[in-house]
């Protein structure tokens, strides 16, 4: 299968075929709102069944929940302790699907250390937990994703992580689960369904579901929030997977969504690799939630946080408690001692947590212990839950309970569908040395751009062969080559520069002061490919800028309120725009 490019091009595409299905053509079968990992996910199972399909998404794609997780793809060792062994086999079966056949490229294995202060109840206990892990995983047919887990003593603990104290630790239990960039798993996966033929629009809001006048919904007014342009689409299947706004979707078609869904904040710290010297990752419970060390890139990411948040679902923000509390979970454990001074980075996101029981009326299915399919109103698929490990199944799961007994005639086959980039990334490999001796490019650069590109690498010497400057780092970040700015711009969806910033790139935080230092030669580049003209160039340079510095202040505040009052006087490169209150088809 050729990939096809998300452009500014293939946008319009799709924009029109939503038209068209409105206007005197045939309905699509099937309409996904939200471009997250669900929705994505959604897309791509539908679009792979040969069902005719489109997904909008109101921001850009992942801007929600799915750009701010821990970055683990695992199997949720804490279910374990619930008995909850469908759940953990269903999210391990997953892992090993992305790390052996669809995402091997975006999926990584890592280590992680469980340190023991108790050598024989804690190591009993702990040594039994992943030893059942070992074996869920493994019932999966094929060969073994990962290495089983290991006992480890005092000293191979001091070996693997030195800077961990280990006054009180006798020895650790070591075990794998996998990291991956959930936003770039987004964005593939968005691109992967294009080119198995769905349509994708971003920045194109859902402003009311249409009903029928028997009530059934066949479906809704859009707004293109680049444009302004509202306008209808009609689809036989309607499937709403958009986590913390749930409810809001639902209540266009006139109903509360049959779906409890409640937000909770976490916050992760960007901490530079040279700070922490440890090979592994870490694993420790606080009296809040968990905490995990993650090895990421140049990087650790320390996290997480668990509060409530019912404030402003778009901007969640880091406050300065935030932060302190997580630096101060750190230091108890850690030798060294972390500052603020050593923090180059954070991030707020949201998690959709499913409350039990459907409301009444609503026709649902309790597919999982994470994650429930209802249809609030014939027509209106709603799933809520979930965690990004689990994506694909939930994604099955909403298409199946859309399709009702038509699912049996076109049955899911999303775990035989790799993701772009992944076909071939064994062979990219191999050539990677040649590759780092003709650009001068070093060993970690290569192992940057297969982890994002797998194959697809080979776009990006295409690129790199119509403009050899392209093969050069940015100037003030070398992390990244300037050919993956505009190929992001050419294929990966981009419309603004926060896409940029954000999500096909991290620099948001990767970098200090949110890379407000690199903003102007991304911005350069962006202008190239996408034909902005030098007032919508420095409007975007301004956005952004005006963005990082009310994020940076905002940090800085002691509670949420106070938080978001900051970050909340800041407009939005797309508003959203008001919604309607019901909506009814003419007869």
């Amino acid at each position: 299968m050729q990939p096809r490019a998300l452009s500014p091009a293939s946008r319009q595409e799709a924009l029109r075929a939503l038209r068209d299905s409105a206007e005197g053509g045939e309905p699509l079968d099937v309409l996904v709102i939200g471009g997250g990992v669900t929705g994505a996910g959604a897309a791509l199972d539908a679009a792979t069944r040969g069902l005719s399909t489109a997904v909008v998404e109101a921001q850009d794609w992942a801007s929600g929940t799915s750009q701010w997780s821990t970055k683990l793809v695992h199997g949720g060792l804490r279910y374990l302790q619930m008995l909850d062994f469908k759940l953990v086999h269903e999210a391990l079966t997953e892992r090993g699907l992305l790390l052996k056949t669809l995402a091997p490229h975006l999926v990584k294995p890592m280590p992680f250390l469980i340190p023991l202060e108790h050598r024989v109840w804690q190591r009993a206990y702990y040594g039994a937990g992943v030893t059942l892990y070992d074996l869920l995983a493994n019932i999966m047919p094929g060969r073994r994703a990962l290495p089983i887990h290991q006992h480890t003593t005092r000293g191979g603990l001091s070996k693997q992580f030195p800077d961990l104290r280990h006054d009180t630790a006798i020895g650790a239990v070591k075990y794998y689960d996998a990291t991956v960039d959930d936003a770039r798993l987004v964005s593939t996966l968005v691109r992967t369904a294009h080119t198995y033929g769905a349509h994708a629009a971003s920045r194109t809001e859902v402003v009311q579901i249409v009903k029928d006048e028997h009530g059934t919904a066949i479906g809704a007014e859009l707004a293109d929030l680049e444009s302004g342009e509202r306008f209808e689409v009609r689809a036989r299947h309607i499937i709403n997977c958009t986590g913390v706004w749930t409810d809001d979707v639902s209540e266009l078609a006139d109903t509360d969504g049959g779906l409890n869904v409640l937000a909770s904040k976490g916050i992760h710290l960007v901490i530079p690799r040279e700070r922490i010297h440890g090979t592994s990752g870490l694993f420790l419970q606080t009296e809040k939630s968990v905490l995990f060390f993650i090895p990421w890139s140049r990087y650790w990411i320390l996290g997480t946080t668990d509060t409530p948040w019912e404030l402003d679902r778009q901007n969640p923000v880091a406050t300065a408690a935030d932060i302190d509390y997580v630096l101060e979970h750190a230091n108890a454990v850690l030798k060294t001692t972390l500052t603020r001074d050593d923090v180059v980075g954070w991030y707020a996101g949201l998690r959709p947590l499913l409350q039990p029981g459907t409301k009444e009326g609503t026709d649902s299915a309790k597919v999982s212990r994470e994650h429930t399919v209802a249809s609030p109103v014939p027509g209106l698929t709603v799933i809520g839950g979930g965690k990004l490990t689990t994506y694909r199944v939930m994604a099955k799961d909403a298409v199946d309970f859309a399709l009702g007994g038509r699912a049996e005639e076109l049955p899911c086959i999303t775990d035989e569908i790799p993701l772009l980039g992944a076909v071939g990334e064994a062979a990219m490999r191999r050539r990677m040395p040649a590759l780092r001796e003709q650009f001068g490019w070093s060993e970690q650069m290569t192992d940057h751009l297969l982890h994002r590109y797998g194959s697809l690498v080979e776009e990006l010497l295409d690129l790199i062969e119509e403009d050899p400057s392209m093969a050069q780092t940015l100037e003030h970040s070398t992390a990244y080559l300037r050919a993956e700015v505009a190929y992001a711009c050419r294929t990966e969806g981009v419309l603004h520069l926060e896409d940029l910033m954000m999500r096909r790139t991290r620099l948001i935080y990767e970098a200090p002061d949110k890379g407000l230092h690199t903003v102007p030669e991304i911005a350069a580049i962006a202008a190239a490919e996408l034909g902005w003209d030098e007032a919508t160039t420095q409007a975007e340079i301004e956005a952004y800028t005006a963005r990082a510095e009310a994020e940076i202040a905002a940090a800085a505040e002691p509670d949420d309120q106070s938080a978001a009052r900051v970050r909340d006087h800041l407009g939005e490169v797309a508003p959203l725009q008001a919604m309607g209150s019901g909506a009814a088809a003419p007869d």
